[in-house]
């Protein structure tokens, strides 16, 4: 007689959908959950081998290389993970230890992929439109020198980050750009292009290791492109003409600003400040007799360093 299906297949090894993610920072559960996660796979390079006359190749697995760790997240992390953050932006690599944690629709903690010695490589800023009524989210990605696959502990839930309950929606239309010395000038701005924050990351190899060791470099902060009317934009056509084309050079030349995103009741969430700044090109849009949008001018600056910080609650 043929053997019938298991009797039970409800259990530990059942499918289940993609519902939930958690992150686990040092020991603490209480990260928060995220939108969407991808990489933190492991994989390694083959390596080929031929001996003397014989036509035949030999192939065997070289050294392990892990993948970086993708995150897209919002507001609803908690205090650890934006001290992450804001040290990042001052360029201190902090080295962190955790797991990606997987869990069902009903937060049923189902797979643990367990890293050791991350640090975060690189932060995407979203887009900011003030037409754009839709959620906004920080694209991550953490660099990390060892990965472990592991089942979920059983009887075990997922934890919403304590910053959860009182984080708000951010959206892309909740912003103010200010910059010091024109206080006027961007009143209206209308677009923030988005700009991502690299900290380059260098492998060493070291004899009787696998895997290559990662160090920290420099961080490089990009530029700084966004959009207003063309009737408020002399201020910064008077600005790149004497800097750039005449070459004057004032006392305290650069100036400093800061970016400031707020929740759909107008609380703060948090902000970026920028210094060092001054800006290098001035463009107006494409005149067209047959459009009825207003006019807008493309404004870029050169940016030398910023800050992160968080300022929607007291996040733990």
């Amino acid at each position: 007689m043929a053997a019938g299906p298991p009797k039970n297949t409800i259990g530990a090894n059942r499918s289940y959908a993609a519902a939930h993610f958690a992150l686990e920072l040092d020991g603490k559960r209480d990260i928060g959950l995220f939108r969407s996660i991808e990489g933190g796979g492991v994989r390694a390079d083959v390596m080929t081998y031929q001996q003397g006359g014989n036509y035949d190749r030999w192939k065997q697995l070289g050294k392990p290389k892990f993948e970086d760790i993708k995150l897209q997240v919002g507001m609803t992390m908690s205090g650890p993970f934006y001290d992450w953050i804001k040290a990042f932006f001052r360029g201190e690599a902090l080295r962190k230890t955790g797991a990606i944690i997987a869990g069902d629709f009903y937060y049923n903690e189902r797979a643990r992929r367990e890293f050791d010695n991350a640090m975060i490589r690189e932060l995407t800023f979203p887009k900011l439109d003030g037409s754009d009524k839709n959620a906004a989210y920080m694209n991550i990605s953490v660099a990390v020198e060892d990965i472990k696959f592991q089942a979920g502990k059983a009887n075990t839930k997922l934890e919403n980050g304590k910053g959860m309950k009182g984080a708000k929606l951010w959206t892309s239309c909740n912003f103010r750009l200010t910059l010091d010395g024109l206080p006027d000038a961007c009143r209206n701005v209308s677009k923030i292009d988005s700009f991502t924050i690299k900290q380059n990351i260098i492998e060493y190899h070291m004899g009787g290791h696998r895997a290559p060791t990662k160090t920290p470099s420099s961080v490089e902060f990009p530029n700084l492109t966004f959009y207003l009317p063309e009737a408020d934009a002399q201020p910064f056509f008077d600005r790149v003409t004497e800097r750039a084309v005449t070459g004057i050079v004032r006392p305290k030349a650069t100036t400093s600003g800061q970016i400031e995103t707020y929740d759909n009741d107008g609380s703060p969430l948090f902000h970026v400040k920028f210094v060092g700044g001054d800006v290098l090109s001035v463009t107006p849009d494409k005149a067209d007799a047959s459009s009825e949008e207003i006019k807008q001018v493309k404004v870029e600056m050169y940016i030398e360093s910023m800050e992160f910080d968080y300022t929607a609650m007291n996040v733990e």
